[in-house]
């Protein structure tokens, strides 16, 4: 992990094609315009521009500066963290509200659950998550279980655990995971992946005041890429609501986080070619909206679903499988899944393993064409 912290204080500004991901990450901000509730209830309407990770401190300051019993910790956020998202934060609300901790996840999150047992608001970092795995007992077989062994007499609600995750251009094995269908298995959490800086800000602060244990993972790729119109106020983005964010006729995109981008790249060229793609961002991927994937699918006859993490046991094969029972007599052709390669995350063969726009724009293509 030392090693970790010199090597890949950089990775968030390295990416492939950042111009096509810039623009339609601006695009999409858009989108969610008007959509956005405040703390009171208001629409908000006046915003800046910033990139991911200073949308991500932005909203670990909302949550110190709105809620004294929150804190924040975890490997070097006293300094700002690896990706800078809590830069500042000790200086302003005290080194015993933000805090570094020993190299030991397990430590992090055993820690975290008996913070938020206690009332507080427990916001725990994990460097990377591919280093979450030290912490799975305690995520698992605790946080997950706390309220219901207890009758629902203790809860360590107030627990949200960040983790950055996903392809960064050159993470290999140990930095370019993507590990969210591990926590889509167990009853308990709630599992959160924004796709841009807008949503992260909102997403994240309804995960800190969720009543429930929340793994939020963060698109690394995207910290210093992404750049959108975030608005400066106390918001939030409601957690377990899909969100169409291209209406076709042919056929249904679902996907998450990063992937999102090169899944639009491949409807815009699927369009050049005749063929109307609908997108929908999952965002809460547990507990995750069916009824809007339903009633898209419904409309289109067709489903393809596309994510980072390895094909074999995804959450691709989850939502494919609710889908087929939901809507197998309005199928025109089989679900199909564009995802990562059953490897271990490969370096200089990155680009092979990735679920790319060509990757995608053939499953289009094959599956309305069945």
């Amino acid at each position: 992990m030392a090693t970790s912290l010199r090597r890949f204080k950089r990775l968030g500004s390295i990416i492939t094609n950042p111009s096509n991901r810039t623009s339609f990450l601006r695009r999409m901000s858009s989108s969610v315009s008007g959509v956005l509730g405040s703390a009171d209830g208001q629409i908000l309407q006046s915003a800046k521009s910033m990139n991911l990770y200073t949308a991500i401190n932005q909203a670990l300051h909302t949550a110190l500066d709105s809620d004294p019993r929150s804190y924040i910790f975890g490997e070097d956020v006293g300094f700002g963290g690896v990706f800078r998202c809590t830069t500042g934060l000790a200086d302003q609300f005290g080194k015993h509200r933000v805090f570094n901790t020993p190299l030991c996840e397990q430590g992090i999150v055993g820690f975290a659950i008996g913070l938020a047992a206690m009332g507080n608001r427990a916001i725990a970092e994990i460097q990377f998550a591919d280093y979450i795995f030290p912490a799975f007992d305690q995520i698992v077989n605790e946080a997950a279980k706390f309220r219901y062994r207890s009758g629902n007499e203790f809860n360590c609600g107030g627990l949200t655990i960040r983790a950055p995750y996903g392809a960064v251009g050159h993470g290999a094995l140990y930095h370019s995971q993507s590990p969210e269908a591990f926590f889509c298995h167990v009853p308990g959490l709630k599992v959160v992946i924004p796709r841009g800086p807008k949503e992260a800000k909102g997403l994240l602060l309804s995960s800190i005041r969720d009543p429930n244990p929340v793994v939020f993972f963060e698109p690394k790729g995207l910290y210093r890429l992404a750049v959108e119109e975030v608005p400066e106020e106390d918001y939030t983005v409601p957690l377990s609501e899909a969100e169409v964010l291209r209406e076709g006729s042919d056929i249904t995109l679902v996907g998450w986080g990063a992937q999102l981008t090169t899944m639009e790249q491949a409807c815009v060229d699927a369009e050049k070619e005749g063929i109307s793609c609908e997108l929908i961002d999952l965002k809460t991927l547990l507990p995750w909206d069916k009824e809007t994937v339903e009633a898209s699918v419904r409309k289109t006859g067709r489903l393809l679903i596309s994510h980072e993490a390895p094909v074999t046991g995804g959450f691709g094969a989850e939502i494919s499988a609710s889908i087929v029972e939901r809507c197998f007599l309005r199928l025109e052709a089989p679900v199909a899944r564009v995802c990562g390669l059953d490897t271990p995350f490969p370096h200089v063969f990155e680009p092979f393993y990735m679920p790319t726009k060509n990757k995608i724009l053939d499953a289009i293509k094959d599956t309305v064409n069945f």
